[in-house]
């Protein structure tokens, strides 16, 4: 007799504590100072959560010059460059900023390596928002910024002066690891944070999705295709030979996906609702009424950050 489909949710996935806390400022600054609220650059990384604002009149611009006097403007999580907090201030604008706590760590860690004269290295993906936004704390005769070994191989630094990297906390922890390793051996004197940049939540649900690629055969992760730390999960497992997609809603996953397999694992982006993940799990059941579903406690159930100034 064949087994029934099994499907185990990744044990920590979804809405991370930066996230929440992002979307928390946003929607208590719409409910004391109501709409339009003007929020700088996508709040999150997800069309779902961003389609959902729009509809209760949050309007998403990318340039602060485009909040008109007098507006109220939310900063998003992946944080944002001096200058842009300088242009607030100057127009005399109420700024809010849900800048998730751990981009600020690596913001911090960028001015101290300037004020020492250092130069670094930044690890991210180029036009990243967050790339962006700690780019603008380094001295820019300090900065050069590295995506792939073929951009260290091209850097060419001052060996008789410090050199430093810092990294985007939403990187591959394994692809990160490569190229952390490739400049160390370029230049051996490099120095990093004190603490590694990648944040625990990108840690947890890489992790995660590693322990589902170890006995699922089909790993459907939940995110949007511009979402960095979503697309590191789809990375994940097709590193370790899983067959793996990436679909932003319920409406994308092709129930012929899980024809002949034994297990489906299914994960989401650290900027995900759950309700796409439900909507996930029970399209696949009304094709498979009789599959198991199972989920471990998440790691990050009591982890949560401080709201931001209303």
């Amino acid at each position: 007799m064949t087994k029934p489909l099994h499907i185990e949710l990744a044990h920590t996935q979804g809405f991370c504590a930066g996230v929440s806390n992002a979307l928390g400022a946003v929607d208590l600054a719409l409910e004391k100072y109501g709409s339009p609220l003007y929020v700088r650059h996508h709040i999150v990384h997800n069309n779902a959560v961003i389609a959902e604002y729009e509809q209760k009149g949050v309007v998403f611009i990318e340039n602060v010059s485009d909040v008109p006097d007098g507006g109220v403007v939310v900063f998003s999580a992946h944080g944002i460059a001096p200058e842009v907090y300088a242009e607030a201030k100057a127009r005399g604008l109420h700024y809010i900023d849900a800048t998730c706590p751990l981009v600020t760590k690596v913001h911090r860690e960028a001015m101290q390596f300037s004020k020492k004269g250092i130069q670094t290295v930044l690890i991210g993906h180029k036009g990243h928002q967050e790339l962006i936004g700690t780019s603008g704390y380094v001295n820019e005769e300090l900065r050069f910024i590295v995506e792939n070994e073929e951009d260290i191989d091209a850097l060419v630094l001052d060996v008789s002066q410090p050199i430093g990297y810092l990294t985007q906390t939403t990187l591959s922890v394994s692809d990160t690891a490569r190229l952390i390793a490739r400049l160390k051996e370029k230049y051996p004197n490099i120095v990093g944070p004190p603490k590694s940049d990648i944040c625990f939540a990108t840690q947890n649900r890489q992790d995660a999705v590693t322990e589902l690629a170890g006995h699922c055969d089909l790993i459907v992760v939940c995110g949007s295709p511009h979402s960095s730390n979503s697309n590191r999960l789809k990375e994940t497992a097709e590193q370790l030979g899983v067959e793996t997609y990436i679909i932003d809603t319920a409406a994308e996953l092709d129930v012929d996906w899980v024809s002949g397999k034994s297990c489906v694992g299914i994960s989401s982006g650290a900027s995900v609702p759950q309700h796409i993940v439900d909507a996930v799990v029970q399209k696949i059941t009304a094709v498979y009424p009789d599959a198991t579903v199972a989920r471990k406690e998440s790691l990050e159930k009591h982890i949560r950050f401080s709201l931001p100034k209303i």
